[in-house]
């Protein structure tokens, strides 16, 4: 019974080798620089975030850290948080889409 195992896990491996062996040589180099599909896309989601988009997130973020405020709950989590949004929706979206741009 042992035997029959090892001869089964010794045919795995091979296929599994095998398998391995034959996705390396058929791969192709991907150049992704090039494809401009989704420019469109990311154009305007990225001037909705640095635009209205990102105002209004942040606004509701504050909205969101004034309501835990008045509940009771003092954390300066509830005004750093708002902060970190608008920080983030103001200069993160650049500083991603720079990075994402130089990296491809």
């Amino acid at each position: 019974m042992t035997a029959i195992k090892k001869k089964a896990r010794g045919e795995l491996v091979v296929l599994l080798l095998a398998l391995a062996l034959m996705t390396l040589l058929w791969a192709s180099a991907a150049y992704a620089g090039a494809d401009t599909t989704f420019n469109t896309a990311l154009t305007k989601f990225t001037d909705f975030l640095e635009g209205s988009g990102g105002k209004i997130i942040t606004v509701l973020s504050l909205a969101g850290g004034i309501v835990g405020l008045a509940s009771g709950r003092f954390s300066l989590g509830q005004v750093a948080i708002p902060v970190g949004v608008g920080v983030g929706a103001g200069t993160g979206i650049p500083i991603v889409t720079s990075t994402v741009t130089a990296t491809i």
